[in-house]
């Protein structure tokens, strides 16, 4: 009876299970939806946070790269600098750069290192004071090397706000020094003719102010500038020749809204210094160019095919030694100004540089 009464349970339970079946195979479904986007609900809330987490690990890592480069660089630069001191006290001394090189590789000073250093790892700048030909208002080189001591640099439709070279030793003036191959002045600022390439139209290189002031040449020769206000003051000279012409040139300042930062380099041993508009057709354009303190020897010093509104001509030293009879120091005929203020300019007997 037990039995029977057992089975009979069973069955009953069976048969409520089989009934229920569906009403519980959806609740299980609900409950698992419910799962489900309970999970897709935390993971959307979560999600900003996790993206945020992964970017702050990437950044990290990539900074502690970034860091880890420039601890290394500055250990490579400081090593290099310390490699090159020879040749920089030898270059101090005078010497051209080839003669420093010469004498530092046969004396085993340095070995190549200062060689390596010099034309390939360091970076050439303008605000080092490195030889090269820089396209202004970049300070970096167009072109580098070690036997072009030239220091040239060309303007054309970037205006530049300044413009300074000072304390400068130029042409022969330092040991085992020499002009470049077919050039005879040592200083040139200005433009360049047409005669210079058929194809080539002339230009002019457009000052605010220009500023030519303790220069020591062997001669001096201004042509074909256009100044407002022209100032000469101050000089001396072993023979002098002051021709400007009256005329009408107007006020002039460079402006040009975003124009580059200014230019500066101060020291250093040049065959040559070249301030030029070297493209055809193309007038370079800089409010305030100062070139100072020049001692220069073996050629001329050239300023020509400028238009500025203010030229100051100021305690120069000019003279070959040659007597006041030659011409020494001139300001051609086609110099012209609107303003002009010539003062306490006299002949001296000066040797040569």
């Amino acid at each position: 009876m037990s039995r029977i009464k057992a089975l009979l349970r069973k069955a009953i339970r069976l048969i409520i299970s089989i009934l229920t079946w569906p009403f519980r195979m959806t609740w299980r479904g609900m409950k698992a939806a419910g799962r489900f986007f309970k999970r897709c609900g935390i993971a959307i809330y979560r999600s900003p946070v996790a993206a945020y987490r992964k970017v702050i690990y990437y950044r990290d890592k990539l900074l502690k790269t970034v860091n880890y480069l420039q601890e290394e660089s500055a250990k490579w630069r400081t090593a290099f600098t310390i490699l090159k001191m020879p040749y920089s006290f030898l270059r101090m001394l005078g010497f051209s750069p080839q003669m420093a090189v010469s004498f530092l590789v046969a004396g085993s000073a340095v070995g190549g290192g200062v060689v390596v250093n010099e034309t390939i790892l360091s970076e050439k700048s303008f605000s080092a004071g490195d030889a090269g030909i820089y396209s202004a208002p970049l300070d970096t080189p167009v072109f580098a090397a070690e036997e072009f001591n030239t220091l040239r640099l060309d303007l054309g439709t970037t205006p530049v706000g300044e413009i300074v070279i000072e304390n400068v030793t130029v042409g022969t003036a330092y040991a085992n020094s020499t002009l470049p191959s077919g050039e005879t002045n040592v200083v040139i600022v200005g433009g360049l003719p047409t005669v210079v390439d058929p194809a080539f139209t002339e230009t002019f290189l457009e000052v605010g102010h220009l500023i030519i002031d303790r220069w020591r040449c062997t001669e001096l020769h201004l042509t074909n500038i256009e100044a407002h206000v022209l100032n000469v003051e101050q000089n001396v000279s072993d023979g002098q020749s002051i021709a400007a012409i009256a005329g009408t040139p107007r006020p002039r300042a460079i402006g040009g809204g975003n124009r580059a930062n200014s230019m500066y380099t101060d020291s250093g041993y040049y065959d040559q210094i070249k301030v030029i508009s070297a493209s055809s057709g193309v007038n370079g354009k800089v409010d305030v160019l100062r070139l100072s303190n020049i001692f220069s020897k073996g050629g001329d010093c050239v300023i020509d095919r400028v238009k500025a509104g203010t030229v100051d001509i100021i305690l120069n030293e000019v003279g070959a030694g040659d007597g006041f009879a030659t011409k020494d120091f001139t300001i051609a005929t086609s110099v012209v100004y609107k303003t002009f203020n010539n003062n306490d300019n006299v002949e001296v007997s000066i040797s040569p540089p």
